[in-house]
């Protein structure tokens, strides 16, 4: 990546998305965050500029910066998407951390997060602006939508389909074949091994709805 780049969130998946970016030798411009408690706090030689929204830094953003959104609700971010689609008319890069292994045979989408260690297996598909936490196994031909998120260290089997705006909490197993439906959640250490409907949340070992 040639421009710097402008990260959205200067939360903890903020800063992930820091320290991914500088092991890739990419230049962060500085951070963005609606919190102004945050606001002139420096990480390193990076500060937090200012709030998502100030025109100043979002004007950067386009031929001169790229923008990655690093906020872990998925209704937020998809609202800093949509704000970046329309006023900037960009869409956010990957961000994948240099120790995670992704295949060349797998497909991702525009504003992912791949942390240290994950690993995509051949033919699996991830959608757009989904988080994929440290050490997470997508599986081969696993199929995962936008907007999900998918705790550290789970294991997402081969043909999982895990649907849009899904969380899959830290140590899930999703059993092969199972589809975890829209807005679903799945709680922490949870294993799998039926479908879970849409809205729905499930929690233990086998996972029942609460």
């Amino acid at each position: 990546m040639e421009n710097p780049v402008v990260i959205f969130g200067a939360g903890s998946l903020g800063l992930t998305a820091l320290d991914l970016f500088q092991r890739n030798n990419v230049v962060v411009y500085g951070l963005l965050d609606d919190d102004k408690t945050l606001h002139g706090k420096e990480f390193g030689e990076v500060s937090v500029l200012g709030e998502t929204d100030d025109d100043g830094f979002l004007k950067l953003i386009g031929q001169k910066c790229e923008a990655f959104v690093a906020i872990a609700d998925a209704r937020v971010r998809r609202r800093l998407v949509k704000m970046l689609n329309e006023r900037r008319k960009v869409q956010p890069v990957n961000a994948i951390h240099n120790t995670a292994l992704v295949s060349t045979l797998a497909s991702l989408g525009h504003g992912n997060l791949v942390a240290a260690r994950a690993v995509v297996n051949p033919y699996a598909v991830v959608g757009q602006h989904c988080v994929i936490q440290t050490g997470a196994i997508i599986e081969s031909q696993a199929n995962l939508g936008d907007y999900v998120f998918v705790g550290t260290g789970c294991l997402i089997n081969s043909n999982v389909v895990i649907e849009e705006g899904a969380f899959v909490g830290t140590g899930a197993t999703i059993v092969a074949g199972v589809t975890v439906g829209k807005n679903a959640r799945v709680g922490a250490g949870s294993v799998v091994v039926e479908n879970v409907e849409a809205s729905a949340t499930v929690f233990g070992n086998p996972a029942k709805k609460l």
